[in-house]
């Protein structure tokens, strides 16, 4: 079993992540969280912890860990000085550590509209970090997948995605079925150094990810 750190693992994505890793016999999840309170909402469903804050030094989360998912973010709501210390430098350090510890991938939950972030003026900031944190694993060697999905929302999961660049108004994806994604890119040979975003559909998303 591979062990997978996912960092985030607290936000509303990264706790439906983790319980679907959890689940699973190819994986055994990490929860990296910030607060040792923050462990015992894990720990009750045997999902190990390990204590790590993306604006400190939280290389040791890294020891004995195989594969990393990045589900951490501020959304673009916190304000630009948090902005940038989670969605690019927290990013940003994470990536190196994963890339002094040998990680086999890197899962990256970025956002769509990070290709060109001054299109959506409300969230710039938040966009041009995820950004620069997507190019930086780009270029680190690492084997990655960036994951782009478009507004998330709170509704079941359907397990059916669509592949697009401009999805029209109204267009959403479940946490859930994000969560499905990230966990499926996990997979050396699925989404193998490859970016891509998506929103609900009727498509599988193995299936879709499968043929990326």
């Amino acid at each position: 079993m591979e062990k997978v750190l996912i960092i985030g693992a607290n936000g509303n994505t990264g706790r439906i992540l983790s319980e679907i890793i959890s689940k699973n016999d190819f994986y055994k999840p990490v929860a990296m969280v910030r607060k040792e309170s923050q462990k015992e909402l894990f720990e009750k469903k045997d999902i190990e912890t390990c204590l790590g804050d993306l604006e400190q030094n939280f290389k040791s989360c890294f020891e004995g860990i195989d594969k990393v998912i990045f589900a951490a973010g501020s959304g673009g709501h916190t304000g630009d000085d948090k902005t940038e210390a989670v969605d690019k430098k927290g990013a940003i350090k994470a990536i190196d550590y994963a890339k002094e510890h040998s990680i086999k991938k890197f899962v990256m939950l970025s956002s769509m509209g990070t290709e060109n972030p001054e299109q959506v003026p409300a969230l710039e900031t938040y966009l041009k970090a995820k950004k620069a944190a997507d190019e930086h694993l780009i270029k680190s060697g690492l084997n990655y997948s960036i994951l782009r999905p478009g507004s998330l929302s709170d509704e079941k999961g359907t397990s059916k995605i669509k592949l697009t660049d401009q999805p029209a108004q109204g267009e959403t994806i479940p946490r859930e079925d994000v969560a499905h994604a990230l966990m499926y890119c996990l997979n050396d040979n699925h989404a193998d150094r490859k970016i891509f975003n998506f929103v609900s559909g009727s498509k599988d998303i193995l299936t879709t990810i499968k043929n990326l």
